[in-house]
């Protein structure tokens, strides 16, 4: 499919997790199938007020195309300034957040809270969409709450402010991310819009990535929570919708070497002190299903260098 005129190639992307999907993350996923990759979320606001921890989360690598970064704020003229800025760093994708359920994001306005002014979703989108030479994207939430389930009014007004796709959550604010998503209010957004729909959540396996596509007719899902330790899903994603062999299942010891070679890269990209700190849970994440998980991921609680790490995992039978 096209977004806009970016070329998607593939079945899966990557969602984008606040403190998870960084570079090495993203790139990662990308060299396991992931059809498009989006970056952590970025405050409008920080950019305009060019805070260095905002602009580092904007770098982008040739090895994760097509990318996308995603901003978050609720007032128009700065998000267009902020996805002007964004452009310096070559981002294939704008994705404005419209879903984020975090209080500190929400109780400002943002995020999810956006659901609540369809209008407002429309004029930011107007925007950005004004101010940049990309194909703009929006993530939104069912609703906000099981009252105000807007999804698809949401949508519609997004595309005719000129969206050039939607992801759909499955999920109200009010839900967070329990209980299991609602796959019908894709289903219904997908039927009312004509640019490309793309279905998140539950996503954990190959099998419920083609139930999700047969049952809601979405272009794309999205993964997200099951990617974390996991970036082999966006392969066996592929494999199964390209009707290929089945991949074999992952040895413990690909997985280890996975999570050194991803812990590696975070160091490279950040630096070992901050690296390693982020690193703890990524760790936790690879080593579950491994024996003795639960005594590993005490351990890796307490990761300060990454020979440390190489240590704990020369533990592992």
């Amino acid at each position: 499919m096209k977004i806009g005129n970016v070329e998607i190639s593939g079945y899966a992307a990557l969602a984008p997790m606040a403190g998870v999907t960084d570079r090495a993350f993203r790139e990662l996923c990308a060299g396991f199938g992931a059809a498009m990759v989006t970056g952590e979320m970025v405050s409008s606001k920080g950019l305009i007020y060019d805070s260095d921890k905002s602009r580092e989360l904007l770098v982008l690598s040739e090895n994760e195309r097509p990318a996308a970064v995603q901003l978050f704020g609720n007032e128009p003229e700065t998000m267009a300034q902020a996805a002007v800025i964004a452009m310096e760093y070559s981002p294939d994708i704008i994705d404005i957040n419209m879903g984020c359920p975090a209080p500190k994001i929400a109780s400002n306005g943002c995020g999810s809270a956006l659901m609540k002014d369809p209008e407002l979703c429309g004029r930011i989108v107007s925007a950005v969409k004004g101010a940049v030479s990309v194909p703009v994207t929006v993530k939104i939430r069912k609703g906000w709450d099981k009252n105000s389930v807007n999804a698809v009014e949401v949508a519609k007004i997004c595309e005719e402010a000129g969206a050039d796709a939607i992801t759909v959550h499955g999920r109200t604010r009010e839900q967070q991310y329990m209980p299991s998503a609602d796959w019908e209010i894709i289903r219904q957004v997908k039927k009312s819009v004509k640019v490309p729909v793309i279905g998140n959540g539950d996503i954990t396996s190959a099998e419920l990535a083609a139930a999700m596509i047969e049952q809601t007719g979405c272009d794309m899902v999205m993964v997200g929570r099951g990617a974390l330790g996991n970036p082999w899903i966006f392969r066996e994603i592929s494999m199964l919708l390209g009707h290929d062999r089945p991949s074999l299942p992952v040895s413990t010891a690909e997985r280890i070497s996975v999570l050194l070679k991803h812990v590696s890269k975070m160091c490279e990209y950040k630096g070992e002190a901050v690296a390693m700190r982020e690193a703890r849970k990524h760790a936790a994440w690879y080593f579950k299903g491994v024996r003795g998980a639960a005594a590993l991921r005490r351990k890796a609680v307490e990761l300060e260098t990454f020979e440390d790490l190489i240590t704990l995992c020369r533990e592992i039978e």
